[in-house]
């Protein structure tokens, strides 16, 4: 069964809006580069989903932005090319070599956990949650940003029970952010 693995910047006060932390650098695009590479597919809500589309996908011209450093290609390419799965009731439609996940959520991500393969990537705020709460989270990676951001939506607000977890790697940044790896140490009703 391949693991599903969380991952999301957050910073020090919870907040995990995607504008909340240190601009990404050379060093972290790496690091996020090979997050997603360690997975087969990427599993996103629709707003997660729509918000990278349109930040990385690779315009049509096959020439990427000139806002993007050439540090951020990599990451950019990664992400352009991997397999996608969106759960959402209210798009109709996905691209970018993706598929729209339907129905019931625990059902349908424990087939996609069933399929051979080395891992699912998932981002986000909302959908993490659902899937937190019924426990098929394998793994929690938290890009801690050295910000005390005081305003905006905070990571996993809402979870039903306690989750108790166990460090598994840490990782340090030249910037003083630190990633956190966990693992769940006991199934969550």
């Amino acid at each position: 069964m391949r693991p599903l693995r969380y991952s999301i910047n957050v910073t020090l006060d919870g907040c995990c809006h995607h504008e909340a932390g240190i601009a990404p650098d050379e060093e972290s695009m790496r690091y996020w580069t090979a997050e997603m590479q360690r997975a087969d597919a990427l599993l996103f809500g629709r707003v997660t989903y729509e918000m990278m589309e349109s930040a990385w996908r690779q315009p049509a011209t096959g020439t990427w932005p000139d806002w993007m450093g050439a540090w951020q290609i990599p990451f950019a390419e990664t992400i352009d090319r991997a397999k996608k799965y969106v759960v959402s009731s209210t798009l109709n439609g996905v691209d970018w070599n993706a598929e729209l996940v339907r129905g019931d959520l625990e059902q349908a991500v424990q087939r996609l956990k069933q399929e051979p393969g080395e891992g699912l990537f998932m981002g986000g705020v909302t959908l993490p949650l659902a899937l937190a709460d019924l426990g098929l989270i394998d793994e929690y990676v938290f890009v801690v940003q050295p910000v005390l951001a005081g305003h905006g939506p905070t990571l996993l607000t809402g979870l039903r029970e306690r989750i108790q977890l166990e460090l598994v790697d840490r990782h340090e940044f030249r910037s003083g952010v630190i990633a956190l790896r966990y693992r769940p140490t006991r199934a969550t009703a």
